[in-house]
């Protein structure tokens, strides 16, 4: 209950500063995740990116102002966070089907405000153990990712392609004696909406042909994943934050966060994987 408390919080600081500065510092400090977390968080369980939604909400907003008050439209694209009225001409219509000079006289489209409430699940179980695991090496390719109109959700698995269409999955668990790869999220950068996304394995060697980083000892919660590729994890990290997180006596520590794939197919329907989370008690 109290994740879901901050969350609606979050999603109150959201609309009273829908005509000014959200501050991703602010949403970090209200949730108590880090920025990118809870940015992960919120698409998860809305199913919508962040950046996204605070654009439709704006636009909503700025709908209504249009419709029932005699402002100007630059005053009204000032007042919403657009640098001019030609950027937000181009917003207005591609979400609501009209320039904002029609919008007395046409219909459009509301986003009404989100509210995050509990519901009654858990009828299916979730296998998860907990590891509490001393910090280790990884090896492999980072790319810098921005979080910005929610790029990273594109990025991400444009380089998980190319990395599978290569065989650099394969090389990496290679040079690290590894039978499986990660996909991890490190180095985030507030200022600049960015961190790094790494895919690698474990390893132990001395040294190792590939771009390192360590992972932070920490407690985790293991959550198995059975079935083809991405449905079956995507489902399983709804069912983590909507379901495990708000049932349990723990709360994401903040750290690094991982899956880890075996060298197996990801499209067969037997095909199992792990979620990793660092996990604290609340």
């Amino acid at each position: 209950m109290e994740m879901l408390e901050r969350l609606n919080q979050c999603i109150d600081y959201i609309e009273k500063n829908l005509d000014g500065v959200i501050d991703p510092d602010e949403l970090s400090s209200i949730s108590m995740y880090s920025h990118h977390h809870f940015q992960k968080m919120f698409s998860v369980i809305s199913g919508c990116p962040l950046a996204e939604y605070i654009r439709k909400r704006r636009l909503t907003v700025a709908a209504q102002e249009l419709m029932v008050t005699d402002a100007k439209v630059i005053d009204v694209a000032l007042k919403y966070g657009y640098e001019t009225p030609e950027s937000f001409s181009k917003a207005f219509r591609k979400l609501h089907g009209v320039p904002p000079s029609k919008i007395r006289t046409a219909s459009v489209r509301a986003y009404p405000k989100l509210g995050f409430k509990l519901q009654i699940m858990g009828v299916n179980e979730m296998n998860y153990r907990m590891v509490k695991k001393e910090a280790f090496e990884v090896a492999g390719i980072g790319r810098r990712m921005s979080t910005q109109n929610g790029e990273n959700l594109r990025d991400i698995p444009k380089l998980w392609e190319q990395v599978n269409r290569d065989g650099i999955d394969r090389e990496i668990c290679r040079a690290a004696n590894a039978d499986s790869i990660m996909g991890v999220c490190l180095h985030e950068d507030r200022t600049k909406d960015e961190f790094t996304y790494f895919i690698g394995a474990e390893h132990t060697a001395a040294t190792v042909a590939y771009e390192t980083h360590t992972i932070p000892a920490a407690t985790w919660a293991v959550f198995e994943v059975v079935g083809p590729m991405p449905l079956a994890i995507q489902r399983v990290w709804e069912r983590i934050f909507t379901e495990w997180f708000p049932s349990t006596g723990f709360e994401h520590s903040g750290g690094p966060e991982f899956e880890l794939y075996p060298m197996e197919d990801a499209g067969a329907e037997n095909f199992r994987c792990e979620v990793w989370v660092p996990v604290k008690n609340r």
